[in-house]
């Protein structure tokens, strides 16, 4: 009789499938926001008050992986932490009832405009998401996974400048295009080292903006590629590689940087990612993370997720943030039958 697995602690799970080792189940978990609306509300919080203190980001996240048994817990939540440390500034919406993320009022004009101060982490939010993770570390670090994310260089660009006068660029300055990326890369190379070294137990470099839907193929190869395999080479494992939207022409290339999983959302074809890419690569999707969690029958959930795993993913995650205002039986549901369905010994990588 073959002798059953014993169970392990989150955090096993979650860094044994980055190991490509024997696994109970395949964890419930993700890269990206994870945070929930029940979840602040049993913290008698506000939305707002989530993002601008350490306590309150680590403790909606812990909050949230407990009500719903993910393995992990994921800071931060919005996307504007960098480019407010880097001079852009934020917009609050404090009113105690939007679900509004933190935004950049407004990009610069020109990539001139864009630099990397030496003291980078001491300024805006950065010193927030520092703490979160040093407590996330502290309090559930032994038995959950710490995750945490950054943008790739090109989406960062993006991010920074406005978009048109970015995308023009790309075309008509190549080389101040290459020299913005570079010098995005460098910072990005620093700071996930660092988050890596105060706690984070895995990091998601979202490289977002590269989809197919936003450029092609053709320039994905040599506008976005080569900074990605400098990044990835550069930081310590555990690390994924996201990218929104339709990314089955580019699935091949991105395997080619370097990450050690790759996630995709809900518009790549997972089984034929799956076949591009053989089977020794890890593969992260793809459910909707809006749809799925807050409007889907339960029948729907069932079948979305049977069917990711069925494609021969090896871990079940939302092809982008999580919406926070979930049904809590919906997320329930979805996390119930990534655990019912995903029970095996090895994950896909089993398949070697």
């Amino acid at each position: 009789m073959e002798k059953k697995m014993a169970e392990l602690t989150s955090r096993e799970r979650v860094l044994k499938l980055f190991a490509k080792e024997p696994i109970d189940r395949m964890p419930c978990f993700s890269g990206m926001s994870m945070v929930t609306v029940p979840a602040i509300e049993d913290l008698g919080l506000s939305f707002s008050e989530i993002h601008f203190t350490a306590e309150n980001m680590a403790g909606s996240a812990m909050k949230s992986m407990e009500i719903f048994g993910f393995d992990a817990a994921v800071v931060p939540y919005d996307m504007g932490v960098l480019p407010e440390a880097l001079g852009l500034g934020v917009k609050i919406y404090d009113d105690g009832r939007s679900l509004t993320f933190p935004t950049v009022p407004k990009k610069w004009d020109t990539a001139d405009e864009v630099k990397i101060p030496d003291d980078y982490l001491k300024l805006g939010r950065m010193p927030v998401v520092d703490d979160a993770i040093k407590i996330l570390k502290e309090k559930v670090g032994e038995s959950h996974a710490v995750g945490t994310w950054i943008f790739g260089p090109f989406t960062l660009a993006c991010q920074l400048v406005d978009l048109k006068v970015f995308m023009k660029m790309t075309k008509k300055q190549p080389e101040r295009t290459k020299e913005l990326l570079d010098m995005l890369t460098l910072f990005l190379m620093d700071l996930a080292n660092h988050y890596r070294e105060i706690g984070a137990d895995y990091i998601t470099i979202r490289e977002m903006s590269s989809g197919s839907d936003l450029i092609s193929p053709r320039m994905w190869g040599p506008l976005v590629q080569p900074n990605l395999q400098k990044l990835f080479d550069a930081i310590s494992s555990p690390k994924v590689l996201h990218i929104c939207g339709t990314t089955g022409p580019i699935i091949e290339m991105m395997n080619e940087c370097g990450a050690d999983a790759l996630s995709v959302d809900n518009k790549n074809i997972l089984a034929e990612s799956r076949k591009k890419i053989g089977d020794d690569v890890l593969l992260f999707g793809d459910y909707h993370g809006f749809e799925l969690t807050s409007g889907a029958s339960l029948e729907e959930i069932d079948q979305a997720i049977g069917n990711c795993i069925e494609s021969g993913v090896d871990a079940v995650w939302p092809g982008c943030d999580i919406w926070p205002e979930v049904k809590e039986e919906n997320l329930q549901a979805i996390n119930n039958r990534i655990r019912e369905l995903g029970r095996f010994p090895t994950p896909a990588v089993g398949r070697i």
